[in-house]
């Protein structure tokens, strides 16, 4: 998993970096010239505000930027169902982090840990974390990778279920897709830049691929608050990124026949099967020249 939680040293976590994702566990304003009315130019900060949460780690209370709800409008959705929004990426605000002890994990995981899973954060993360500054009225793309990369070393150490760790992979990637997206074509390294997003994209979705693949074998639904289906259906399209047609061909082949599917998610998984057999037929070709 080398590279997924590179960066982690600035929480004095560096020990951390290594760590292995599926190793088997034992278990603004602006006025106008000419004295014309304001006019509110919308703004990221003008979708989140500041959320008061209680640590189930250490106890204390402390503030997250928080999207409101309702208040971001829905532009579409990749293939992978990453979901895209008008003017904010919600993406970024999806990790909630202790700045006191260092516990982190998705919003809809965070109030959710045992006792042994309190005592194995204790000794591998809260005991060596650096205690972080008041979070800005924004996260940049960075900041963002940073807590999502914490929310993985807790999922880590706390042997969370496969699925759990799959999701974190799955959204961080998306996060760096939506880094890439936004990136300035003028700024100086650009190129390079965006190549570094596009191969740690790559990076979290494979991880995400075999988290969710391993948990469809021993776990039951939802998974992560997602029904069968959807669940097949991100398998089968990153798997068909990956070139693993066998995968991706007999579980969109099953989404296509189910009974538990709706017919919009039915609909979906009709166009990813073309796209499938189109995949094979090209790969055949170039094989055989």
């Amino acid at each position: 998993m080398a590279g997924l939680l590179s960066g982690l040293e600035q929480f004095g976590l560096s020990n951390l970096e290594s760590m292995d994702l599926y190793e088997t566990p034992k278990k603004g304003e602006e006025g106008s010239e000419g004295g014309q009315a304001a006019v509110h130019v919308v703004q990221e900060q003008d979708f989140l505000f500041d959320k008061s949460f209680t640590c189930p780690l250490c106890d204390r209370e402390f503030k997250a930027r928080t999207v409101k709800i309702g208040k971001a409008k829905l532009a579409g959705s990749d293939l992978d169902l990453r979901p895209r929004y008008e003017q904010i990426d919600l993406l970024k605000y999806d990790v909630i982090m202790c700045p006191s002890c260092g516990y982190a994990a998705l919003s809809r995981f965070f109030k959710y840990l045992t006792s042994p899973q309190a005592k194995n954060i204790q000794k591998a993360i809260s005991a060596n974390f650096k205690p972080q500054k008041e979070a800005a009225e924004t996260y940049t793309y960075d900041e963002a990778l940073e807590r999502y990369k914490m929310a993985l070393a807790n999922a880590i150490v706390k042997q969370t279920k496969a699925s759990e760790k799959a999701y974190i992979c799955l959204k961080t990637a998306w996060l760096l897709r939506g880094q890439a997206e936004h990136l300035d074509p003028a700024e100086e390294g650009y190129e390079e830049k965006k190549k570094q997003c596009q191969t740690e994209e790559e990076e979290f979705l494979r991880n995400a691929l075999e988290g969710f693949l391993a948990a469809r074998q021993t776990e039951s639904f939802p998974m992560c608050g997602m029904d069968e289906p959807t669940v097949d259906f991100l398998i089968s399209v990153t798997a068909m990124r990956f070139e693993q047609y066998d995968v991706a061909s007999r579980l969109i082949t099953g989404l296509i026949t189910s009974k538990t599917a709706n017919p919009r998610m039915k609909d979906k998984a009709r166009d990813v099967k073309e796209m499938i057999v189109k995949k094979i037929k090209e790969k055949n070709a170039a094989s055989r020249k």
